[in-house]
């Protein structure tokens, strides 16, 4: 069954985040703190974009963050989970570093805890408790950016998580804890 977000629902998710006061990570300093923030995505696996400001005047926009949440959704089962918007902040900040207006590819979004039972049980490289489970992972690729550029910029940002994937051609980027990792 689909588990969709709907703008209520993220409203009511937001609020109780704080998400309408200004909120930026010690690692936002590439951010301007008032200016608008833009998310610009492309999921590979269903063909759907967003491309729009999900944070302005000192807040972030319900709307688009509900828009950009179903494009990052489980594109195996249709589920759907809030997504963390500081994740937003680190792909804008990495955005900024690597100076380029390409969407992010998105290889994984959000995973429902089926899909990554089912993957895990065919890659050791899978954690059994993921920031995808939690909407607080993207695995991606910018076209026209050597991914070890790409990787470096996300180091460089600290926002968290960074798994470095050479041969899979993608950077697992999270707001988890701050580390890093070499996968396949």
């Amino acid at each position: 069954m689909l588990n969709l977000v709907r703008r209520r629902d993220l409203l009511r998710m937001g609020a109780g985040l704080g998400l309408t006061a200004v909120t930026t990570p010690a690692w936002g300093k590439t951010l301007d703190v008032w200016g608008p923030r833009r998310a610009i995505l492309d999921n590979l696996h269903t063909g759907e974009k967003f491309n729009a400001v999900y944070y302005a005047n000192g807040s972030y926009l319900p709307d688009a963050l509900a828009e950009a949440t179903r494009v990052m959704r489980d594109w195996r089962t249709g589920d759907e989970h809030f997504i963390d918007p500081a994740l937003f902040d680190a792909l804008s900040a990495i955005r900024s570093r690597v100076e380029t207006n390409a969407p992010f590819q998105i290889i994984s979004g959000y995973r429902s805890p089926r899909t990554n039972a089912m993957l895990r049980g065919k890659s050791h490289g899978v954690a059994e408790t993921s920031q995808h489970i939690l909407g607080k992972a993207i695995d991606v690729r910018l076209p026209g950016v050597q991914l070890v550029h790409l990787k470096d910029a996300a180091l460089n940002v600290g926002a968290g998580g960074v798994g470095y994937y050479p041969t899979s051609n993608f950077v697992h980027v999270d707001t988890g804890r701050v580390r890093q990792w070499r996968g396949a």
